[in-house]
C-alpha cells in the first residue's frame, strides 16, 4: 500500500504522514530527504527563495521506492506527481488561512514565500494537481486539530 500526503507548505503534511505511518506501521518518507540523497537540486532560485528540484528524476525514485516497499508513506507537496496508478490514496492536508500564515512566518519565511504559499493554498494548487492526476483523495483540514485524532478519524 502507498498513501501520499500533499498540500501546501506548512498545512501540516508531515505531522499527518508521520501519524498514519505510525498508526499503520508503515514507512515514513519525506521526500526533502530523497531529494538531499538522490542529488537532484538543480539550481537555487534566489526571487522565489527555493530550491529548484529534477521533478522527473524524484518520480522515478519515488515509484522505485513504492515498487521496493508495501507500505509507504510519502511525505510532499510534490507527492502528487507520482503517477496515480502506483498509489492507493492521496491525502491533500487543507489549513485556514490565517494559521497558515502563522505557521510560514513561525518557520521564518520571508513575506514573499509567505504570499505565494498563501495563495498556493487559495487556489487549491495541490489539490487541483492531484485531481487531475487521478488520485483517489482524502482532503483533511489540519487547522486547530492534533494529528494523531485526525489519522484516527481518517483511518475508520
Amino acid at each position: 500500500m502507498a498513501i501520499i500526503v500533499t498540500g501546501t507548505p506548512g498545512t501540516g503534511k508531515t505531522e499527518v504522514a508521520k501519524a498514519i505511518a505510525k498508526k499503520m506501521k508503515m514507512k515514513y518518507v519525506n521526500v526533502n530527504d530523497v531529494i538531499k540523497k538522490h542529488k537532484l537540486i538543480e539550481e537555487f532560485d534566489e526571487e522565489r527563495d527555493t530550491n529548484v528540484i529534477d521533478e522527473e528524476k524524484l518520480v522515478e525514485v519515488l515509484v522505485e521506492m513504492i515498487k521496493k516497499n508495501d507500505k509507504i508513506v510519502i511525505d510532499s507537496h510534490m507527492a502528487h506527481d507520482v503517477p496515480s496508478e502506483y498509489v492507493d490514496r492521496c491525502v491533500v492536508t487543507k489549513c485556514e488561512l490565517k494559521e497558515l500564515k502563522k505557521r510560514l512566518e513561525k518557520r521564518g519565511y520571508k513575506p514573499e514565500k509567505v504570499r505565494e504559499n498563501l495563495d498556493s493554498e487559495i487556489f487549491d494548487i495541490c489539490l487541483n494537481e492531484a485531481k487531475e492526476k487521478g488520485h483517489k483523495l482524502m482532503i483533511v483540514n489540519t487547522t486547530g486539530k492534533n494529528a494523531e485524532i485526525l489519522v484516527d478519524s481518517l483511518l475508520k
